[in-house]
Protein backbone atom coordinates (compact mmCIF):
# COMPACT_ATOMS: atom_id res chain seq x y z
CA UNK A 1 0.00 0.00 0.00
CA UNK A 2 3.01 2.29 1.31
CA UNK A 3 4.49 1.71 -2.31
CA UNK A 4 1.13 2.63 -4.42
CA UNK A 5 0.33 5.89 -2.23
CA UNK A 6 4.22 7.08 -3.06
CA UNK A 7 4.09 6.26 -6.99
CA UNK A 8 0.55 8.60 -7.02
CA UNK A 9 2.27 11.65 -4.98
CA UNK A 10 5.02 11.50 -7.93
CA UNK A 11 2.14 10.93 -10.43
CA UNK A 12 0.46 13.66 -8.95
CA UNK A 13 3.70 16.38 -8.23
CA UNK A 14 4.26 15.98 -11.78
CA UNK A 15 1.12 16.51 -13.40
CA UNK A 16 0.91 19.60 -11.01
CA UNK A 17 4.43 20.57 -12.03
CA UNK A 18 3.09 20.22 -16.37
CA UNK A 19 -0.06 22.11 -15.28
CA UNK A 20 1.94 25.37 -13.90
CA UNK A 21 5.47 25.78 -15.56
CA UNK A 22 7.92 28.95 -15.14
CA UNK A 23 9.67 30.36 -17.49
CA UNK A 24 12.21 32.49 -17.16
CA UNK A 25 13.70 35.26 -20.27
CA UNK A 26 17.02 36.90 -19.18
CA UNK A 27 16.56 40.21 -21.98
CA UNK A 28 19.33 42.85 -22.45
CA UNK A 29 16.18 45.14 -22.80
CA UNK A 30 14.95 44.98 -19.21
CA UNK A 31 18.58 44.75 -17.61
CA UNK A 32 17.34 41.98 -16.21
CA UNK A 33 15.76 38.52 -16.06
CA UNK A 34 11.51 38.11 -16.12
CA UNK A 35 9.66 35.54 -14.50
CA UNK A 36 6.86 34.38 -16.14
CA UNK A 37 4.56 31.83 -14.88
CA UNK A 38 2.06 29.84 -17.07
CA UNK A 39 -1.23 27.83 -15.83
CA UNK A 40 -2.09 25.34 -18.49
CA UNK A 41 -5.03 23.75 -18.36
CA UNK A 42 -5.02 19.93 -16.78
CA UNK A 43 -6.53 18.39 -19.37
CA UNK A 44 -4.12 19.56 -22.20
CA UNK A 45 -0.80 19.69 -19.55
CA UNK A 46 0.28 16.64 -20.72
CA UNK A 47 1.12 17.82 -24.56
CA UNK A 48 3.50 20.46 -22.98
CA UNK A 49 5.64 17.92 -20.67
CA UNK A 50 9.18 18.04 -21.29
CA UNK A 51 9.05 13.97 -22.14
CA UNK A 52 6.18 14.94 -25.06
CA UNK A 53 7.51 14.18 -28.74
CA UNK A 54 6.66 16.85 -30.98
CA UNK A 55 7.72 14.80 -34.10
CA UNK A 56 6.12 11.85 -32.85
CA UNK A 57 3.04 13.41 -32.15
CA UNK A 58 3.08 16.42 -34.15
CA UNK A 59 2.78 20.33 -32.92
CA UNK A 60 -0.65 20.07 -30.38
CA UNK A 61 -3.46 21.89 -31.48
CA UNK A 62 -3.00 25.59 -30.42
CA UNK A 63 -4.96 26.40 -27.19
CA UNK A 64 -6.91 29.79 -26.09
CA UNK A 65 -4.11 31.58 -24.41
CA UNK A 66 -4.39 34.76 -22.27
CA UNK A 67 -1.42 37.67 -21.46
CA UNK A 68 -2.46 38.43 -17.79
CA UNK A 69 -0.80 42.03 -17.08
CA UNK A 70 -0.36 42.76 -12.96
CA UNK A 71 -0.94 46.14 -11.54
CA UNK A 72 1.59 49.16 -10.12
CA UNK A 73 3.76 47.38 -7.27
CA UNK A 74 2.81 43.97 -8.50
CA UNK A 75 5.12 40.78 -9.69
CA UNK A 76 4.89 37.73 -11.88
CA UNK A 77 2.79 36.12 -8.92
CA UNK A 78 0.93 38.96 -8.22
CA UNK A 79 -2.03 37.35 -10.10
CA UNK A 80 -1.59 33.50 -8.43
CA UNK A 81 -1.37 34.76 -5.30
CA UNK A 82 -4.51 36.64 -5.34
CA UNK A 83 -6.97 34.04 -7.81
CA UNK A 84 -7.04 30.78 -8.48
CA UNK A 85 -5.46 31.39 -12.04
CA UNK A 86 -4.85 26.92 -12.57
CA UNK A 87 -9.28 26.64 -11.30
CA UNK A 88 -9.82 29.31 -13.82
CA UNK A 89 -7.80 28.01 -16.89
CA UNK A 90 -9.03 24.00 -16.04
CA UNK A 91 -12.78 26.13 -16.13
CA UNK A 92 -12.19 27.69 -19.42
CA UNK A 93 -9.68 26.09 -21.36
CA UNK A 94 -7.75 29.05 -21.43
CA UNK A 95 -3.58 28.97 -21.07
CA UNK A 96 -3.01 31.98 -18.88
CA UNK A 97 0.38 33.59 -18.83
CA UNK A 98 1.57 36.20 -16.32
CA UNK A 99 4.75 37.65 -17.23
CA UNK A 100 6.73 40.15 -14.95
CA UNK A 101 5.76 43.73 -15.35
CA UNK A 102 8.16 44.44 -12.56
CA UNK A 103 7.12 47.51 -9.78
CA UNK A 104 6.42 50.25 -11.81
CA UNK A 105 7.32 49.56 -15.80
CA UNK A 106 4.28 50.37 -16.88
CA UNK A 107 4.98 48.09 -19.44
CA UNK A 108 6.22 50.94 -21.72
CA UNK A 109 10.12 51.95 -22.87
CA UNK A 110 11.66 54.47 -20.12
CA UNK A 111 12.89 57.49 -21.62
CA UNK A 112 16.84 56.82 -21.33
CA UNK A 113 18.45 54.15 -23.47
CA UNK A 114 19.85 52.46 -19.96
CA UNK A 115 16.50 52.00 -18.72
CA UNK A 116 13.85 49.08 -18.46
CA UNK A 117 12.85 48.93 -22.27
CA UNK A 118 9.62 46.60 -21.18
CA UNK A 119 7.85 47.30 -24.82
CA UNK A 120 10.79 46.45 -26.81
CA UNK A 121 11.04 42.79 -24.72
CA UNK A 122 7.53 42.09 -24.98
CA UNK A 123 7.87 42.55 -29.18
CA UNK A 124 10.76 41.17 -29.54
CA UNK A 125 11.31 38.13 -26.66
CA UNK A 126 8.24 37.42 -24.66
CA UNK A 127 5.76 37.47 -27.42
CA UNK A 128 7.53 35.17 -29.23
CA UNK A 129 9.13 32.64 -27.47
CA UNK A 130 6.20 32.22 -25.57
CA UNK A 131 3.75 31.58 -28.45
CA UNK A 132 6.87 29.59 -30.13
CA UNK A 133 7.23 27.22 -26.99
CA UNK A 134 3.54 26.41 -26.11
CA UNK A 135 2.44 26.38 -29.75
CA UNK A 136 -0.01 29.23 -29.74
CA UNK A 137 -1.76 31.08 -32.44
CA UNK A 138 -2.57 35.18 -32.96
CA UNK A 139 -6.71 33.90 -33.45
CA UNK A 140 -6.88 32.13 -30.12
CA UNK A 141 -4.52 34.51 -28.23
CA UNK A 142 -5.81 37.67 -25.83
CA UNK A 143 -4.24 40.07 -23.41
CA UNK A 144 -5.91 42.16 -20.38
CA UNK A 145 -4.75 43.24 -17.38
CA UNK A 146 -5.19 45.32 -13.97
CA UNK A 147 -4.93 49.34 -13.73
CA UNK A 148 -1.28 49.68 -14.47
CA UNK A 149 -1.86 46.53 -16.44
CA UNK A 150 -4.77 47.12 -18.19
CA UNK A 151 -3.08 50.71 -19.42
CA UNK A 152 -0.45 47.42 -20.72
CA UNK A 153 -2.52 45.40 -22.26
CA UNK A 154 -4.14 47.62 -24.23
CA UNK A 155 -1.25 49.52 -25.46
CA UNK A 156 0.17 46.45 -26.33
CA UNK A 157 -2.81 45.03 -28.44
CA UNK A 158 -2.42 48.98 -30.13
CA UNK A 159 0.95 48.53 -31.22
CA UNK A 160 0.26 45.11 -33.07
CA UNK A 161 -3.31 44.41 -33.35
CA UNK A 162 -2.41 41.27 -35.48
CA UNK A 163 -0.84 39.88 -32.72
CA UNK A 164 -3.74 39.41 -30.75
CA UNK A 165 -7.92 38.32 -31.27
CA UNK A 166 -8.88 40.10 -28.77
CA UNK A 167 -8.15 42.94 -25.68
CA UNK A 168 -9.56 43.60 -22.52
CA UNK A 169 -8.43 46.25 -19.45
CA UNK A 170 -9.76 46.13 -15.99
CA UNK A 171 -9.76 49.37 -13.91
CA UNK A 172 -7.08 50.13 -16.26
CA UNK A 173 -5.03 53.82 -16.20
CA UNK A 174 -6.21 54.31 -19.81
CA UNK A 175 -5.12 57.84 -19.68
CA UNK A 176 -1.77 58.53 -17.62
CA UNK A 177 -2.68 61.74 -16.99
CA UNK A 178 -5.16 60.84 -14.12
CA UNK A 179 -1.89 59.56 -12.42
CA UNK A 180 0.37 63.03 -12.68
CA UNK A 181 3.49 63.08 -10.78
CA UNK A 182 2.57 59.53 -9.21
CA UNK A 183 3.60 55.87 -9.53
CA UNK A 184 7.01 56.48 -11.22
CA UNK A 185 5.52 58.03 -14.40
CA UNK A 186 8.07 60.97 -14.35
CA UNK A 187 10.82 58.61 -13.81
CA UNK A 188 9.83 56.69 -16.93
CA UNK A 189 8.79 59.24 -19.23
CA UNK A 190 10.47 62.44 -17.85
CA UNK A 191 8.34 64.98 -15.99
CA UNK A 192 4.56 66.54 -16.76
CA UNK A 193 4.78 69.48 -18.52
CA UNK A 194 3.70 71.26 -21.92
CA UNK A 195 7.68 70.64 -23.74
CA UNK A 196 7.17 66.52 -22.75
CA UNK A 197 4.66 64.92 -25.24
CA UNK A 198 5.26 61.27 -23.95
CA UNK A 199 2.73 61.29 -21.35
CA UNK A 200 0.05 62.21 -24.08
CA UNK A 201 1.63 60.03 -26.96
CA UNK A 202 1.64 56.74 -24.23
CA UNK A 203 -1.45 56.78 -22.98
CA UNK A 204 -4.16 54.85 -24.52
CA UNK A 205 -7.23 56.79 -24.74
CA UNK A 206 -4.67 58.67 -27.62
CA UNK A 207 -3.84 55.72 -29.75
CA UNK A 208 -7.37 54.15 -30.23
CA UNK A 209 -7.12 55.63 -33.80
CA UNK A 210 -4.53 52.41 -34.56
CA UNK A 211 -7.77 49.86 -34.28
CA UNK A 212 -9.96 51.80 -36.47
CA UNK A 213 -11.47 49.44 -39.20
CA UNK A 214 -10.20 46.57 -37.31
CA UNK A 215 -13.24 44.11 -36.40
CA UNK A 216 -11.47 43.06 -33.11
CA UNK A 217 -13.30 43.85 -29.87
CA UNK A 218 -11.78 45.53 -26.81
CA UNK A 219 -13.81 44.80 -23.22
CA UNK A 220 -13.41 47.55 -20.84
CA UNK A 221 -14.91 47.25 -17.64
CA UNK A 222 -14.30 49.40 -14.26
CA UNK A 223 -15.80 49.84 -10.99
CA UNK A 224 -18.33 53.19 -10.67
CA UNK A 225 -16.41 53.78 -7.49
CA UNK A 226 -13.17 53.60 -8.37
CA UNK A 227 -10.90 56.84 -8.93
CA UNK A 228 -9.92 55.48 -12.58
CA UNK A 229 -13.85 55.54 -14.00
CA UNK A 230 -13.81 58.58 -15.55
CA UNK A 231 -10.66 57.69 -17.76
CA UNK A 232 -11.98 54.71 -18.77
CA UNK A 233 -15.62 56.28 -19.27
CA UNK A 234 -13.71 58.99 -21.66
CA UNK A 235 -11.38 55.55 -22.93
CA UNK A 236 -15.36 54.21 -24.34
CA UNK A 237 -16.22 58.08 -25.41
CA UNK A 238 -13.68 58.12 -28.12
CA UNK A 239 -13.53 54.00 -28.65
CA UNK A 240 -17.52 55.10 -29.91
CA UNK A 241 -16.40 58.43 -31.89
CA UNK A 242 -14.02 56.30 -33.90
CA UNK A 243 -16.27 53.66 -34.80
CA UNK A 244 -13.87 51.09 -32.92
CA UNK A 245 -15.41 47.63 -31.46
CA UNK A 246 -15.52 47.74 -27.62
CA UNK A 247 -17.58 46.71 -24.63
CA UNK A 248 -18.27 48.54 -21.81
CA UNK A 249 -18.48 46.97 -18.73
CA UNK A 250 -19.32 49.34 -15.50
CA UNK A 251 -20.72 47.93 -12.20
CA UNK A 252 -20.43 48.55 -8.62
CA UNK A 253 -16.68 48.33 -7.30
CA UNK A 254 -13.67 49.71 -6.58
CA UNK A 255 -9.98 49.27 -7.51
CA UNK A 256 -9.71 45.95 -5.02
CA UNK A 257 -9.17 42.41 -5.76
CA UNK A 258 -12.32 41.61 -5.52
CA UNK A 259 -13.22 43.59 -8.47
CA UNK A 260 -10.35 42.07 -10.79
CA UNK A 261 -11.15 38.53 -9.60
CA UNK A 262 -14.87 38.91 -10.52
CA UNK A 263 -13.65 40.92 -13.83
CA UNK A 264 -10.94 38.47 -15.27
CA UNK A 265 -13.41 35.82 -15.28
CA UNK A 266 -16.26 37.94 -17.17
CA UNK A 267 -13.43 39.14 -19.73
CA UNK A 268 -12.66 35.09 -20.07
CA UNK A 269 -16.43 34.90 -21.00
CA UNK A 270 -16.45 37.66 -23.56
CA UNK A 271 -13.24 36.01 -25.26
CA UNK A 272 -14.80 32.84 -25.33
CA UNK A 273 -17.59 33.82 -26.71
CA UNK A 274 -15.52 35.65 -29.33
CA UNK A 275 -13.87 32.56 -29.92
CA UNK A 276 -16.42 30.42 -30.58
CA UNK A 277 -18.45 32.80 -32.68
CA UNK A 278 -21.20 33.43 -30.34
CA UNK A 279 -23.75 36.04 -29.82
CA UNK A 280 -22.60 39.18 -28.49
CA UNK A 281 -25.31 41.30 -29.36
CA UNK A 282 -24.45 42.87 -32.35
Amino acid sequence: MKKIVVALLVALCAFVSQAQQLVVISSPHLHADDSVLVFIPEQVASNYAEEYCAECCGDPDPVPALFLLHGWSGCYRNWADKSDLQAVANETGFMIICPDGFYDSWYVNGKEPDAMQWRTFFDKELYPQIMEKYYLSPEKTFITGLSMGGHGAINLFLDDINRFRGAGSMSGVLDLNAEKGRLGLDRLLGPYGPENKRHDEESAINRIERAKGSDKLMVVSCGYSDSLYPCNLAFCERCKELGVPYIEIFSPGVHSWKYWDYALRLHLWYFSRILNGENLGY
